[in-house]
């Protein structure tokens, strides 16, 4: 992830690549090809979807009217041109959390990584080979590193319909009271394929995320298969 080369790093000028297997399938669309092909309202409806960003739209208008320019071909390029959409002041006025300060073109690297290698229907693929191969009484570990892929891991463990997930929006859901929840958390149970070991998710500790920063986000769901 940190090669210049493969197109994933904002601190590294490189080829707007991200593909994770690009050696592999040399002709499967990379980073640059999203970027330079895509309408419009097809760049933000993927900022949105994979990146979370509530700026999508501003975002997405900046790349179009970059491109009439110039192909964007690079990673520091694309980044400007996410930066130039903003005020300066507004560059790394994001927090991660650690609460460094976090580029302005974060959220947009991360949904389009997400969209080139297709992570969620490649997640929701694994899960499913799991779920064919484990006995009664198997158990599975997933550890997530994002939001989007842990809201996909605890629905399908609690057997929603993941089927079609182009139309399957992964945001989080209205909470209600606790007793609500629980009779839900429940009721999906008895209709699930897997049981969960622990009904809370696990996460780093602070001695964690010190030795391992990148592994901050990250989340640890544990199920035996019913």
């Amino acid at each position: 992830m940190d090669q210049a080369e493969r197109g994933f790093s904002l601190s590294k000028d490189g080829p707007l690549d991200m593909r994770m297997d690009g050696e592999r399938y040399p002709d499967m669309p990379c980073a640059a090809d999203v970027v330079n092909t895509l309408d419009q309202q097809a760049l933000a409806s993927i900022l949105t979807a994979y990146g979370e960003e509530r700026h999508a739209r501003k975002i997405a208008s900046a790349i179009v009217e970059a491109r009439r320019v110039s192909p964007i071909t690079r990673t520091q390029q694309l980044a400007a041109v996410v930066a130039g959409a903003f005020p300066a002041f507004v560059l790394y006025a994001r927090k991660d959390r650690l609460q460094r300060p976090a580029h302005v073109a974060t959220k947009t690297f991360q949904a389009l990584r997400i969209f080139v290698n297709d992570e969620l229907n490649e997640l929701h693929a694994g899960l499913n080979v799991a779920q064919a191969a484990l006995k009664p009484g198997g158990r599975l570990c997933v550890i997530t590193f994002h939001s989007l892929e842990d809201r996909l891991v605890k629905r399908f463990l609690r057997g929603e319909d993941l089927s079609n997930l182009d139309q399957y929006h992964f945001s989080p859901k209205k909470q209600g009271s606790r007793k609500e929840r629980v009779v839900d958390e429940e009721r999906d149970c008895k209709s699930a394929c897997w049981f969960p070991v622990r009904r809370k998710v696990i996460t780093p500790g602070k001695n964690d995320v010190l030795e391992n920063p990148r592994g901050r986000s990250a989340k640890l769901r544990i199920a035996l298969r019913c």
